[in-house]
């Protein structure tokens, strides 16, 4: 498959188009610094990583539209303190002048936490996004025991980079967002990659908690299979846990190496039926978030 032939696959399926919860806009500063990682093969990405989209935020939106991508997101995240204010404040901003974007948000294991959490939800976040690799914290931290239980009454999905791919940094793995939800079991995490490489682990989690989902955020792409193989076995947990609604079509575009369409591409060889396709790509996050978010 690709990129001209992804309208034809929602089509296909009987959808208005698709609804991924996991792409990126970034503030330009931090955006060409992330983008730089990628290119000097940081340690935390353990491989050469080319970035597929390229272009500037206007474009990567016409991209998106282009594709079907009806819903979006724009994650950041905070991999220091005294950072994640601002961001909110950025992606916040870009969320209200562009439609379909889901108004996303993060945080970071500091005093101000609690108040600036509060504030973006005020200011109507629908979306929050931590990395436990890439910052590098523990989300136990009882800095962090105010934030959890705001997002946990709130409702409000937060995707966690839990897994320990690409690379183990940090404290990832299932253990420790699980002990997090044992103290807060109504939290709606959304674990980003679908837990890669601990996919069982992840698994568990989401059939244990009411609220858990899983996105699909360079699963079972070739990319991924050669790092972390899904093990076939796991495809029915996999195939019920989608029909549950409880996992979400993510891509991390723009910062891909392939085009767009493989991972939808990757989706459909999974081969879990039309009906799991359907709700992966589609139905789950409109029932999570709403078709058109904001406008």
């Amino acid at each position: 498959m690709i990129d001209s032939q992804v309208p034809a696959f929602w089509a296909g399926l009987g959808l208005p188009g698709l609804a991924d919860v996991h792409t990126h806009f970034l503030p330009p500063r931090m955006e060409r610094r992330v983008w730089a990682h990628f290119d000097e093969g940081s340690p935390l990405i353990g491989r050469a990583w080319p970035i597929r989209y390229r272009d500037s935020a206007e474009a990567r939106v016409k991209t998106l539209q282009n594709l079907g991508v009806r819903v979006f997101s724009a994650l950041a995240y905070a991999h220091r303190p005294d950072m994640a204010d601002s961001l909110n404040a950025w992606t916040l901003d870009f969320a209200s002048r562009t439609p379909g974007c889901l108004r996303s948000a993060t945080f970071f294991p500091e005093p101000s936490a609690p108040a600036y959490t509060a504030a973006a939800l005020s200011r109507g976040a629908e979306i929050f996004k931590l990395h436990l690799q890439v910052g590098a914290f523990d989300p136990r931290d009882p800095q962090l025991d105010e934030v959890w239980g705001i997002l946990e009454d709130a409702g409000a999905p937060i995707v966690v980079h839990a897994g320990s791919g690409p690379v183990a940094h940090g404290f990832t793995g299932p253990g420790p967002i699980g002990d997090v939800l044992a103290r807060h079991p109504g939290l709606a995490v959304v674990i980003a990659h679908a837990g890669a490489p601990e996919y069982s682990g992840f698994l568990d989690l989401a059939e244990r908690f009411e609220r858990v989902r899983l996105d699909t955020t360079m699963a079972f792409t070739d990319f991924f299979e050669e790092m972390a193989p899904f093990p076939p076995a796991l495809r029915p947990r996999l195939r019920d846990l989608g029909l549950a609604g409880k996992v979400l079509l993510g891509s991390d575009f723009p910062t891909i190496p392939y085009p767009y369409a493989h991972q939808l591409e990757s989706l459909q060889r999974l081969n879990l039926g039309d009906d799991w396709l359907k709700a992966v790509c589609w139905s789950n996050a409109n029932n999570l978030f709403g078709t058109t978010p904001h406008g």
